[in-house]
């Protein structure tokens, strides 16, 4: 079963991803993805080496953001991939079935790609305005992720669905509501004095129903 909260890294430098990786383990987060979109070869490679020792240390899983070519070399645990990245398929001819595979959804027929590429998760959003992604997809809101989750549901489709974009604790109560699996956040749990609180006050919330 995946972990309901994944943690997607923020950082304009190897040293500025490592500090939130690492805070964000030691407040009990145990999914990262590695995402450092303007590092070159060696940087990212440098972070994902830290990352994996940080991620073993404390029995986390660690997939990275759309580099195939290199999830065997950093010995991640998957890989995460955008809808315009390279595909499924092929990502899983050279990683093989027991890594994990992530896709990004927008909309119902983006999920049911997903579904048929038989990604082990799919990322749906944005949920909200989010100043951490370039190029951002149509928002979705509470009634988007309503409309997807009752069109899977008549259809007896059942994949890992994550929220993301932009999500606030607030939030929560009502994306439960809905039916999602987990979160996956990045902005809040970035560069923040109170990372153990908040991650406590995640997990109390998205675990009561569990």
């Amino acid at each position: 079963m995946l972990d309901k909260i994944q943690y997607i890294s923020q950082g304009q430098s190897v040293k500025e991803q490592i500090q939130n990786i690492q805070s964000v383990l030691e407040g009990g987060i145990r999914w990262i993805q590695l995402r450092f979109k303007n590092a070159s070869k060696e940087e990212f490679i440098e972070a994902a080496s830290q990352t994996r020792i940080l991620c073993s240390k404390y029995e986390a899983v660690f997939i990275i953001n759309d580099h195939v070519e290199w999830v065997n070399e950093v010995k991640a645990d998957g890989v995460h991939l955008g809808l315009t990245d390279t595909s499924i398929e092929k990502a899983r001819s050279i990683l093989g079935d027991s890594k994990i595979i992530g896709g990004t959804a927008n909309t119902l027929d983006d999920v049911l790609q997903r579904i048929n590429e038989k990604c082990d998760y799919v990322g749906l959003g944005p949920f909200k305005f989010t100043s951490t992604k370039e190029k951002l997809s149509p928002i979705l809101g509470l009634e988007g992720y309503q409309k997807i989750v009752s069109e899977l549901e008549e259809r007896n489709l059942n994949i890992p669905l994550y929220a993301i974009g932009g999500i606030e604790i607030s939030d929560l109560d009502d994306l439960i509501q809905v039916g999602i699996h987990g979160i996956a956040l990045s902005g809040i749990l970035s560069n923040q004095t109170e990372t153990k609180e908040i991650i406590k006050q995640l997990n109390q919330k998205i675990y009561a129903n569990a």
